[in-house]
């Protein structure tokens, strides 16, 4: 039996990672001003590219005043769906509040 499993993974690109996260976030209802992805004028989260990775963040709280952010670096396309689902329950779970 041969080994010739090798999968020849493509390397990760930062820039494209970023447009398709960027892409995601637009997805959800946000929109993108001065770097920032809003959602009624409030930040919820931001991106951009950091070395061969991404620096994503998401507020831990919708607020007005000065947001507390929680930051994740994104080595990989997997990194980026992750961070765009977690953030899709967390907007739900906002919303509900809001309600």
């Amino acid at each position: 039996m041969t080994d010739d499993l090798s999968l020849d993974a493509q390397p990760f690109d930062a820039a494209e990672a970023l447009q398709k996260l960027q892409r995601g976030l637009r997805d959800l209802g946000l929109t993108e001003r001065a770097g920032y992805f809003e959602r009624r004028g409030i930040a919820i989260a931001r991106a951009g590219i950091d070395g061969m990775t991404v620096l994503a963040a998401r507020v831990k709280r919708p607020s007005r005043g000065s947001p507390e952010w929680i930051e994740r670096v994104l080595r990989s396309s997997a990194d980026a769906r992750d961070f765009v689902a977690d953030l899709k329950k967390q907007l739900a779970q906002w919303s509900d509040r809001d309600d």
